[in-house]
């Protein structure tokens, strides 16, 4: 009986890795309904983390942070993961998320609400902190989530202040890191600053224009000088600089979440015992091999490697699926993700399944 690994990312904005697991297994259950699937839901350290590491983990129990401030500065809800072994795993794009602004402020989103969220965990006394950053709605190099842990951040004039390129001096201190440290996943990695940094790479995507993009790169620059550290470090711009932020004033490492989630899923085991294998994501690009969970299930080599995607613009060397093609446009696609995904399922039960 052949086994299907089944282990996409997260469609952004659209469905959870583990929908997204459940429907293309559907879709290949209907092809061929006496094959074993194995449904892995992955994450990278931005949307879904949570539930990825929930899902793989045994035991794990969701806790509450209460009301927390978002990246607008209205109030949402805050969660974070308690792990057997003590581990705190907190989503930044849970509480300090793109999707969670009413309209884009490149220039004000804050990472306030992610500190906060952290400061539960760290009440409720883990032992380690892992910290997924990925799908920010800000570039205020982890000022916001630094500030709610216990630093202040003044000006000339000594007044408190959240605008990078004002900040003269970095005053307060940051509570003790946990018995077993705490650990960044990162989606990409880029550095802090440059143009394939923080401001210049993600900041359009957070709605900035050409103008506003280089008021970010100066104002993270500006802090860069301030804070120290190395900005040039590989993932120290992720989340709009605040694998930067947080790796420097805080000691943090910095890892691709990719490989961090798939050690939590057995997903190298899973691989190796798999007959096909089938991971997926909104869209599949160039960066998509840069610390992205699909360039992770690709660089696993497995012979026969499916990808399906929303959207496919560029080639991953692999059998593909775009929802995109399948549904006659992208808008369609989206409209109906699941019924897609299951029709994409089918397909490749098609054309991918061993003879």
């Amino acid at each position: 009986m052949p086994t299907v690994v089944i282990a996409p990312d997260s469609f952004k904005g659209s469905l959870r890795a583990v929908e997204v697991a459940r429907a293309i297994a559907e879709g290949w259950h209907a092809v061929r309904p006496g094959d074993e699937l194995v449904l892995l839901p992955q994450a990278d350290g931005g949307e879904g983390t949570l539930d990825a590491v929930e899902a793989s983990v045994p035991g794990s129990v969701r806790r509450s942070a209460g009301s927390v401030t978002g990246p607008d500065g209205r109030p949402t809800p805050g969660e974070w993961l308690l792990l057997p072994d003590g581990t705190g795993v907190v989503e930044l794009a849970q509480s300090s998320g793109l999707p969670l602004m009413a309209r884009p402020d490149p220039l004000g989103a804050t990472t306030r609400g992610l500190g906060e969220v952290v400061r539960a965990a760290l009440a409720a006394g883990v032992d380690e902190l892992v910290v997924g950053l990925g799908g920010s709605a800000s570039t205020d190099g982890g000022v916001g989530a630094l500030s709610a842990l216990g630093l202040r951040f003044l000006d000339a004039r000594g007044n408190e202040t959240r605008i990078l390129a004002d900040i003269a001096e970095v005053d307060g201190e940051l509570p003790a890191v946990p018995l077993r440290g705490v650990t960044l996943l990162t989606d990409v990695t880029s550095p802090l600053l440059g143009p394939s940094g923080a401001a210049a790479v993600f900041g359009p995507q957070k709605g900035a224009t050409p103008a506003q993009v280089g008021q970010l790169e100066a104002g993270l620059e500006r802090f860069a000088r301030l804070l120290g550290g190395d900005p040039s470090a590989p993932g120290s711009g992720a989340a709009g600089g605040t694998a930067y932020g947080l790796s420097v004033a805080w000691g943090a490492r910095i890892l691709l979440g990719a490989d961090r989630i798939a050690r939590h899923s057995g997903l190298l085991e899973a691989v190796e015992r798999a007959d096909v294998v089938l991971t997926g994501e909104g869209r599949f690009d160039a960066q998509s091999r840069s610390g992205k969970v699909v360039g992770r299930v690709l660089a696993l080599g497995h012979p026969r490697t499916g990808v399906i995607a929303g959207q496919v613009s560029a080639d991953p060397g692999v059998w593909r699926a775009s929802l995109a093609d399948l549904a006659g446009s992208a808008a369609a696609a989206m409209a109906e993700p699941a019924a897609w995904l299951r029709g994409a399922g089918a397909l490749a039960a098609h054309q991918l399944s061993p003879r």
